[in-house]
């Protein structure tokens, strides 16, 4: 299958275009420091990837509370301590000729208590000690996300995307097995997603107006109701507030999880609801040249990047150069991983993925 449509230029609604269609997948990678600063080792681990062709770099989730961190050594948006760093690294992003977007993220009842203390969440969870959210603390929790935009473009950082996926905050208020409130932010789904479109209006109405806005979704597991984060989609999109949405799919081949979907992809669930001016992305073992292809036939704008920009920082350019190009057997050992920009820390916690990391 050619790979050529990757590299056409892709317009987004507002700002400039990405100059192919590949986008770098948000990968949690442990490096910053423990106040939530950035580090050296995630600046250049980042701006390897930029400089390696990606026409969008995006940040590994970065929390807009203290109390949503997620894991040791997260990127922090929640301080205007961490605006030095951030502004270092989006003009880094911007000298390698990538457009950047900071991931905004809050880890809800999956935070870490030995980081944080008490997780909060929609609803309480008490065999986990986990705290239900005030609709005041909410109310904070939205303006939060905001905030954490707005620091995002007074650093330069081109955009922002809205973690809605895998379990985490946002996710939780979406799934009704874990979001049991009633009021304004339980209940319905039109009342489980409304602090994700509160968000979303929050951050265009202190932005300006080339700030780019992405939503990463998740339409499986975590409780999560596929019909239900279809309908949510199908909303956004109607909307066209947001610039991309970025579908996290696991695996951009497979069926859906539930009966009644089965007999088609998970990803042409997406790929047939109306978008109007909002670019639609996929992300799920997209490893070579031929996959990554394959998801633009399938009728997404754009492809995210994961694993193979852990394993190759110029995924992108290896593809251009060579349409039959493949990510390197796994595991991969230590050094190849230091060549690709990967510090011990992170190493180490890619050690925890089965077979990625050679003994």
């Amino acid at each position: 299958m050619s790979s050529e449509k990757l590299f056409e230029p892709l317009s987004l609604a507002r700002g400039a275009p990405m100059k192919n269609r590949l986008m770098l997948a948000p990968l949690t990678n442990r490096q910053s420091h423990a106040d939530g600063t950035l580090s050296d080792a995630e600046r250049n681990w980042l701006e390897m990837r930029a400089a390696g062709g990606f026409a969008l770099t995006m940040t590994a989730a970065a929390h807009v509370q203290p109390v949503g961190q997620g894991f040791s050594g997260q990127l922090g948006a929640f301080d205007d301590d961490h605006l030095e760093g951030l502004t270092a690294l989006a003009a880094g992003i911007r000298a390698r000729g990538s457009l950047s977007s900071l991931q905004l993220h809050h880890a809800g009842s999956r935070a870490e208590p030995e980081l944080i203390g008490e997780p909060v969440a929609p609803s309480e969870v008490s065999e986990r000690n986990v705290r239900a959210l005030s609709e005041a603390e909410v109310e904070v929790l939205r303006d939060d996300f905001i905030a954490g935009a707005r620091r995002a473009e007074q650093a330069g950082f081109d955009g922002v995307e809205i973690h809605g996926a895998h379990g985490y905050i946002l996710a939780e208020f979406l799934s009704a097995a874990s979001n049991r409130r009633g009021g304004r932010y339980g209940g319905r789904i039109e009342n489980r997603a409304r602090i994700i479109f509160e968000i979303i209006d929050g951050i265009r109405a202190v932005t300006q107006p080339d700030f780019q806005l992405g939503l990463r979704l998740s339409p499986e597991r975590f409780g999560l109701e596929l019909e239900e984060i279809r309908d949510v989609a199908t909303e956004i999109l109607r909307q066209e507030k947001i610039d991309f949405l970025d579908m996290s799919l696991w695996d951009v081949n497979k069926e859906p999880e539930e009966e009644r979907f089965k007999g088609r992809s998970l990803m042409s669930v997406f790929t047939e609801l109306p978008r109007g001016n909002v670019r639609l992305g996929a992300a799920g073992k997209v490893m070579d040249a031929e996959d990554a292809a394959g998801v633009i036939k399938a009728g997404c704008d754009f492809v995210v990047i994961g694993r193979a920009a852990i394993l190759r920082h110029d995924f992108p350019e290896r593809v251009r150069r060579d349409p039959a190009y493949r990510s390197p057997e796994l595991p991969a050992s230590v050094q190849h991983l230091r060549d690709e920009g990967l510090s011990d820390t992170f190493i180490h916690y890619m050690r925890r993925w089965p077979g990625f990391v050679a003994e």
